[in-house]
């Protein structure tokens, strides 16, 4: 098995394995920090770390490059983590082992890290290097953008002092963003009320598997089918046939990701039993005929479970039952500015009993509008109250209001357009990106989000093409040289 490090561009994989072999979960970014700021001390270049671990490093204009204005290089040093179930992994203090399979590199059972590692390994790979023709430069490594986009969120006024900026976090070669959603999160919460397990029950765990998940805003679109919604139809269809209970119930994971497993232990009559067995299948035939297309390995199963003592209140029964058919998810509007632009979407990305004994219920809306975002968490939060569960939101973030007519838009499209001999296509993306936040601190900004091409961001399938990291690094040199003047 070959090494990533014998890869083109050696520079940047050798960073990539570095950054591959730090744990650096979410809101855990000691580490990765740590090594920044040995990385800047060992090139003697200046360096500081805000209260949030956001780290930035400047690197002085080669010579005869002096006149451009400072660039910054963004990029986060945090990832999802993000395993198949049956992969034993500790993301705390196990590095990612990666591995390359034909023009892709990946990781075995969990998620790789190239978001964003790939574009921090960029930035190290810029400053490291002596030879690069480039201006002023301020590579910004900002941290915990996958759980909240805090990092940004909380940069300090005058942390930063450049014109453009150049979010190294976008996912499609070829394509330049220039704007993005705004995002926030709608929470709701029950309070476990156990009972008594009546006797003479039958139960068994449902669960539903083998999908593949995928990024909250950029597979959003592609008719990826959600496990939760999946379980809460099983669910509905049961309770509308016969008594059941629940005694268990846990799907999905971290808030951007569409959960790829979900199960639920449930008991029926033990007469009815074999009622349950004949509607999980004909519910796994009816589910595996809607998602043929999008879902090749999606199972719904049944597995016969030891008698359970306690089971959920009957009225935390009805509430998880009714609110897991009800919620909304997915796409809910185009955009009529941008063709194939996705507005506003809804994520049901997690149930799970949290360390307050409460099941939690984690969702998350996306759009390119403020009203519309606003209005899609409102949605759900009525939803979630009609249950009889208690609401709270997160903070949110704004979005990013594309300018396709900015000097570095433009810029951006002519050094593609000279080096690959097509013209880049320029979008907005429904995923959220740093930039709004920025842009919002510093107005100033001018910028343009870029990178090479990955796929099945957020979950265990997360692979970057080999090629286009190679294109890609000589695109992002090209720009350099051609920052606009101060």
């Amino acid at each position: 098995m070959s090494s990533i490090k014998n890869l083109a561009p050696q520079l940047v994989w050798k960073y990539f394995y570095e950054i591959t072999q730090i744990p650096r979960p979410s809101k855990r970014e000691e580490k990765i920090t740590d090594y920044l700021v040995g990385f800047a001390k060992e090139h003697k270049l200046p360096v500081k770390v805000d209260k949030m671990m956001n780290v930035l490093i400047s690197k002085p204009a080669t010579p005869g490059y002096e006149h451009l204005a400072t660039a910054i290089l963004q990029n986060h040093t945090d990832m999802v983590c993000e395993k198949n179930s049956d992969y034993n992994f500790d993301f705390l203090t196990q590095p990612i082992e990666t591995y390359i399979d034909g023009e892709w590199v990946k990781a075995k059972g969990t998620t790789l890290g190239a978001d964003n590692g790939i574009g921090a390994s960029m930035a190290l790979a810029i400053l490291a290097d002596d030879t690069i023709e480039h201006g002023p430069i301020e590579a910004l490594f900002t941290s915990d953008e996958e759980t909240g986009l805090t990092g940004a969120k909380n940069l300090e006024q005058g942390f930063v002092t450049g014109k453009y900026l150049l979010n190294l976090d976008s996912e499609d070669e070829g394509e330049i963003f220039i704007g993005c959603a705004g995002g926030i999160d709608t929470l709701g919460f029950f309070p476990v009320a156990y009972t008594h397990a009546p006797d003479n029950y039958y139960f068994a765990a449902i669960s539903i598997s083998g999908l593949l998940g995928g990024h909250s805003g950029d597979d959003i679109h592609k008719g990826h089918a959600n496990a939760n919604k999946l379980l809460g139809r099983f669910l509905y269809l049961v309770s509308l046939q016969m008594p059941v209970v629940i005694s268990e119930i846990k799907g999905g994971n971290i808030r951007n990701a569409i959960p790829r497993e979900a199960y639920a232990v449930v008991g029926v009559e033990m007469n009815k039993k074999e009622k349950l067995r004949e509607l999980i299948n004909r519910f796994a035939a009816a589910a595996e005929e809607e998602f043929r297309a999008t879902e090749a390995s999606l199972s719904v199963a049944m597995q016969t479970e030891d008698a359970r003592t306690e089971i959920f209140s009957p009225q935390l029964t009805q509430s998880i039952i009714m609110l897991m058919q009800a919620m909304p998810n997915g796409v809910l509007a185009m955009s009529f500015n941008m063709p194939n632009l996705v507005e506003t979407s809804t994520n049901f990305a997690s149930v799970k009993l949290n360390n307050n004994q409460e099941l939690e219920f984690v969702t998350s809306q996306r759009s390119s509008l403020e009203q519309s975002k606003i209005n899609a968490a409102y949605t759900v939060e009525s939803i979630m109250k009609m249950a009889g569960a208690q609401v709270k939101h997160s903070e949110g973030y704004p979005g990013w209001n594309p300018n396709p007519t900015s000097e570095i838009v433009k810029v951006s499209a002519r050094v593609y357009e000279e080096i690959f001999g097509e013209v880049p296509k320029i979008k907005a993306i429904h995923a959220g990106l740093e930039c709004g936040l920025l842009l919002e601190k510093y107005n100033w900004l001018d910028m343009v989000s870029i990178g090479p091409t990955i796929k099945g961001a957020h979950s265990p399938d997360e692979r970057v093409n080999i090629k286009s990291v190679e294109n890609f690094w000589k695109y992002l040199l090209a720009i350099l040289k051609q920052i606009p003047n101060n």
